[in-house]
């Protein structure tokens, strides 16, 4: 049985991350685990060397028949059980009954979880380092761009290509600390038995847990998380976080892509963003996609925090929740990202249409500088009530010509109608723009990319 065809997927998916959480991968994992932990026990001298040989030999993917896996899984309900006894079967007699001894079916697949969470997160952070460095390169290349910037969708006061791009690359530095952070508490193994308390796993119980988890490369924990799920929906949440942070720029990029607006495109190459009959169009596609991959793991970010809903020591129906719903988070992740740094390394910024539109609107993109140079004559809500009224007239007027400025200077106090000269050109009111690319390119190189000490450095 094959899941059911995902149009975005087959188009876009991170075949990385798609890999991770493949049938193969999945059984994997759970093979490795079982492997690990019987190699720990016979260190703790709970079965011998020769029978942990023998299940590590034994614990391969090309003993498993996966038809008959599935189809014993539906009537179990889980598939560790048929897993272990297709596996017991290939043993040596000196192996006879060590497989999975004091396991419980959930130790070994959220231990193999962790195995996935672990690779998504390290796939995760190379694309998010991917397009950070992209955006870094783009802050620091237009950190002088003058575009409008827009609140509310209608243009504010002026501002910076880089300085728009620098808040983005900010939130990138911030999602690298969030998936260094969240590691430890979700790349933890889970080996305490059938109600959490370890009984079955005996005196050595700690010993045991605590060195699968070195053989893993996971963390170890003291205490059971079978049915505590914060981890595995935190994983959920940054993730959806990131597409989040994604979609933004997906809509940044959708919106300056407009006929009517045109300062950013996104690829050039032949056909790309073609209409099937409109010959003019270059639709934003990937910018589109990513904007489909957000909501798809905003949605399945909601089921992970049904999942934690699990009562007792161990769920009844909420993990299942898990099954369907981690992938697809991580998936959509991971597709987002590859599709924004798609777009960071082949779109093209049109500086003329920037400037031409920072006059869109008849130039009242300066009333806050304008209201500025008479606030300090006026206080500031005099200031503003004449710079608006300034901006009504001009906008009602319908016939004859007139500037904002020629319209504050009438309306303001002759005594402060000097502060106003004709015009201000938008470059000189920027602020701290210059300031906010150097801060976001610094930090992501101090973060990202810190300096390597030479050998004759301090140690």
């Amino acid at each position: 049985m094959t899941a059911p065809f995902s149009l975005l997927n087959d188009l876009y998916a991170d075949e990385e991350m798609i890999t991770l959480f493949s049938e193969t991968s999945t059984i994997g994992g759970w093979l490795r685990t079982e492997a690990a932990l019987a190699r720990a026990q016979a260190v703790a001298g709970v079965i011998s060397t020769e029978a942990a040989d023998a299940i590590e030999i034994a614990c391969d993917l090309d003993s498993i028949d996966t038809a008959r896996l599935w189809d014993e899984a539906r009537n179990v309900g889980y598939p560790i059980l048929p897993l272990v006894r297709m596996v017991a079967a290939t043993l040596p007699p000196v192996a006879g009954g060590k497989l999975h001894l004091g396991a419980t079916t959930q130790d070994i697949m959220d231990t193999g979880l962790a195995l996935q969470l672990t690779g998504a997160i390290a796939r995760v952070e190379n694309l998010v380092t991917e397009v950070g460095d992209l955006l870094a390169g783009w802050v620091d290349e237009h950190r002088n761009t003058l575009m409008a910037g827009r609140t509310h969708g209608q243009q504010a006061v002026p501002t910076t290509l880089g300085a728009k791009l620098a808040v983005y690359l900010a939130q990138f530095d911030r999602h690298r600390t969030r998936l260094e952070e969240i590691r430890p508490r979700v790349g933890v193994v889970s080996l305490h038995g059938a109600g959490g308390t370890s009984a079955a796993y005996g005196p050595t119980a700690s010993q045991v847990r605590d060195r699968v988890a070195e053989y893993l490369d996971l963390e170890t924990t003291a205490v059971p998380w079978h049915s505590a799920r914060d981890g595995v929906a935190e994983f959920g949440f940054v993730c959806a976080a990131i597409a989040a942070t994604c979609v933004r720029l997906a809509r940044e990029v959708i919106d300056l892509a407009r006929t009517e607006i045109g300062e950013i495109r996104e690829s050039s190459e032949v056909h790309h963003g073609a209409s099937s009959t409109m010959p003019q169009k270059a639709n934003p596609i990937w910018s589109e996609a990513v904007v489909g991959f957000g909501a798809t793991a905003a949605t399945a970010v909601s089921a992970l925090l049904r999942a934690m809903e699990a009562g007792h020591e161990r769920a009844a129906g909420e993990w299942h929740i898990e099954w369907d719903s981690l992938p697809r988070v991580a998936v959509a992740c991971a597709s987002a990202l590859r599709l924004t740094a798609k777009v960071l390394a082949t779109m093209s910024v049109d500086q003329e249409a920037m400037v031409r539109n920072l006059d869109a609107d008849g130039g009242l993109i300066m009333a806050e500088a304008l209201m500025m140079r008479l606030a300090p004559a006026l206080g500031r809500e005099e200031a503003h009530d004449i710079v608006y009224e300034a901006a009504r007239r001009l906008r009602d007027r319908e016939e004859g010509v007139s500037t904002l400025a020629a319209e504050v200077k009438d309306l303001a106090p002759p005594d402060a109608s000097d502060l106003i000269e004709e015009t201000i050109p938008p470059g000189v009111y920027l602020g701290e723009v210059a300031a906010i690319c150097t801060a976001a390119n610094e930090s992501w190189a101090r973060n990202v990319h810190p300096p390597k000490l030479s050998g004759d450095g301090p140690r």
